[in-house]
């Protein structure tokens, strides 16, 4: 049994005891049951506190049991709910720190409710694709209101316990306990002052009303469809909500029920359920253990004070941590500097950050132009130009500088990491940490695992990207690590999708409905076209058979490099980022389908999609072979987090077992019989074959 019995004079404990959340997992529910048993079956028993143990009430259901059999095993929350609610003596919710979800739920089926200061209340079932599924929907409006109760449920958002307790008329804690350290013994005292109060107190026989029902819930559900239009569940929370005013308790609970049920089948709750699963999984590295001890990180040097170094300094600075900048001239420090304020700045004028926080960050920045001074640091991140020489140049330097024990990390996004170890004498102390730009914004790190990198380095790397609020993915060492090597294969599609009819207009807006926040020419003019200029040009000399499309060179031979440039794949009006197609750019794509002798051809949105994406999914699974990517969910994560891939569909090898892997390999068949694409890149992975011919998904 996961839930603790114990017996204070009159009153009867239960206490979830189920870390590190306290989740609702079978053995959990089963000790609530036979705990309420007990009680009501000791004569000495007057009434009843749940409570839970460590540092939660309850964070609802337990993950571990997510897609098994224990999930469905009676007794299920319900159950569990129908059996506080039949108790004979008052049950009594002692809630603190954490009560989300069926956790939530629980405390609302119990006859009254303690909080202590702080606790998290929420129901985030919509951020799994679900609307809470036991009497969520039902008994929290009865309790806090229909239209708070609404906007918590939609939102899935934590509020904390004082807040709500602050409300005139709300119902939720019928007593809030002075601090988390009295919460246990007034929990005990308001118990024995309930204890022959009857009847028993339900929410389910409370009042829930709108005053101007209709109005009010289109106008919600005018809302949400228009901030989630590619989500079902938030409208279906509404509906949910809008039962509970006017149908009976027992009907809205089978109505919440049944949508419940239906949502869980829906494409997007599979792929946000498999997005949370995944990006707790990210952080386990199957050969380095939880409990790998962590070199400690008080400071951060960072070379380079362009553009990466610029966010990723405000990264660490964000979290508290001394940053020192390193630059060859003073100009490009004082401009890095000024980029920083700037960007500061602007969030303290939309009140995103207050002028003392500002303040604080400020003071932790310090420059230098002197590889000495960064020899105190623990840790050192290169930032600088995209060129093995140059980082040869660096990793010397910061060699003979830096501490024993101190991390000496890459930004690098596409060099061997090998390469740059093998250019100072502690190789097990070089890592790669790929930050994506801008760094200061974008969630991705790749965390680059060299052939020698030391485990407590690689565990301490994958602390210090949690501190810092990033998705940190582990990839072994290639070409482009797990995103850039698979977003050549992308890129490279939609340049033969060009030769073949297309514009580039076309393209980005069939991935663009397809849900990519931004088509690959889009994003070509954001990253600068000649990084891919640059690319193209070195895997000319080191792999002369890859084949790619001539229009992104002769578009950079124009000088359109994107964006920095004014002109890319789209012309730019100075001061705007609005992509405007080029007649100048479609003329020369014309232009260059009549020298390859090139009849253009009408090309569907479905097969544009179709080729980038499946382009993706191919070389995904060669990365998996590889054993650059451990997991098919961690290369999904990269995606999600740093290349704008649709979060409702999970990442590209979860849409691909959505999709059913044989019909992707059906398509790639077909695609390799194109004569303009290239034939051989479209044999299926051997595990993509593989796990189609299985009839199998990637795990």
């Amino acid at each position: 049994m996961t839930a603790e019995y114990k017996v204070h004079g009159s009153v009867a404990v239960i206490t979830l005891a189920n870390p590190p959340v306290n989740g609702l997992g079978l053995a959990t529910r089963q000790g609530i049951v036979e705990g309420l048993g007990r009680a009501n079956a000791d004569a000495a028993v007057t009434s009843i506190v749940v409570t839970g143990a460590g540092g939660a009430f309850s964070g609802g259901a337990d993950i571990k049991e997510f897609g098994t059999d224990k999930s469905l095993q009676e007794p299920n929350l319900l159950s569990v709910i129908a059996a506080i609610e039949n108790s004979a003596k008052p049950v009594v919710a002692a809630m603190h720190t954490v009560a989300m979800g069926g956790g939530l739920e629980l405390a609302l089926g119990c006859h009254y409710r303690i909080a202590a200061p702080g606790c998290a209340i929420a129901l985030p079932e919509v951020k799994l694709g679900l609307i809470p599924g036991a009497g969520g929907t039902q008994r929290l409006p009865r309790v806090l209101g229909v239209e708070a109760a609404l906007n918590l449920i939609v939102s899935g958002e934590p509020v904390k316990s004082e807040m709500i307790g602050a409300v005139p008329g709300q119902k939720l804690f019928d007593k809030m306990a002075a601090s988390a350290e009295a919460l246990a013994a007034e929990a005990l005292a308001f118990a024995q002052s309930v204890a022959d109060v009857r009847p028993l107190p339900l929410v389910r026989n409370l009042p829930c009303k709108h005053p101007e029902g209709d109005a009010y819930f289109q106008f919600a559900r005018n809302m949400v469809k228009g901030m989630a239009k590619n989500y079902p569940a938030p409208a279906k929370c509404v509906d949910a909500v809008e039962a509970a005013t006017k149908r009976k308790f027992a009907d809205g609970m089978l109505f919440e029920r049944e949508v419940f049920i239906n949502l869980m089948w829906t494409p997007e709750s599979r792929a946000l359920r498999h997005l949370f699963m995944a990006e707790r999984a990210a952080s386990k590295i199957p050969d380095v253990p939880s409990d790998t001890a962590k070199r400690e990180i008080k400071s951060v040097a960072v070379i380079g004070a362009g553009t990466m170094g610029g966010g990723i300094s405000m990264n660490f600075l964000n979290a508290g941590i001394p940053v020192k900048i390193l630059e060859t001239k003073q100009e490009a420090l004082d401009r890095g500097v000024a980029t920083i304020k700037k960007n500061y700045e602007a969030q303290v004028k939309k009140g995103k950050l207050k002028e003392d926080k500002y303040a604080q960050r400020m003071a932790l920045l310090t420059t230098t132009l002197d590889y000495a001074d960064l020899k105190d640091a623990d840790l050192v991140i290169e930032a600088v130009f995209e060129e093995l020489g140059v980082k040869e140049t660096v990793f010397k330097q910061l060699d003979a500088v830096m501490k024993p024990g101190a991390i000496l990390a890459s930004n690098t996004s596409t060099l061997d990491v090998d390469k740059i170890a093998a250019f100072t004498k502690r190789p097990e102390d070089v890592v790669g940490m790929h930050f994506f730009s801008p760094a200061n914004v974008m969630k991705l790190l790749e965390v680059v695992r060299g052939a020698k990198t030391s485990k407590d380095v690689l565990a301490t790397v994958m602390a210090i990207g949690k501190k810092i609020k990033k998705t940190s993915v582990v990839s072994g060492v290639c070409d482009g690590f797990i995103g850039n090597r698979m977003i050549e294969q992308y890129s490279r599609q939609a340049g033969f999708l060009l030769d073949e009819g297309c514009t580039p207009q076309q393209v980005d807006k069939a991935v663009e409905k397809f849900g990519f926040a931004m088509g690959p020419f889009r994003m070509g003019d954001l990253a600068g076209n000649d990084i891919g200029w640059a690319i193209r040009k070195r895997r000319a000399v080191e792999r002369a058979d890859m084949k790619y499309s001539r229009t992104a060179d002769k578009l950079c031979e124009l000088g359109r490099f994107g964006q920095k440039t004014g002109a890319g794949w789209y012309d730019y009006q100075a001061g705007k980022r609005d992509a405007i197609p080029s007649d100048l750019v479609n003329k020369m794509i014309e232009d260059h389908r009549k020298e390859l002798g090139i009849t253009p051809r009408k090309i569907s949105d479905e097969e544009i999609v179709q080729r980038l994406v499946f382009a993706l999914v191919n070389e995904g699974a060669h990365i998996l072979e590889d054993g650059i990517a451990s997991k098919s969910g961690d290369i999904d994560m990269v995606y999600l987090t740093g290349y704008g891939f649709p979060i409702y569909r999970g990442g590209p090898m979860h849409y691909a077992s959505e999709v059913g892997l044989f019909n992707v390999v059906q398509a790639m068949d077909r695609f390799a019989k194109n004569p303009n694409d290239d034939a051989a890149f479209w044999k299926p992975a051997p595990l993509l074959a593989k796990l189609a011919a299985e009839g199998k998904a990637f795990a």
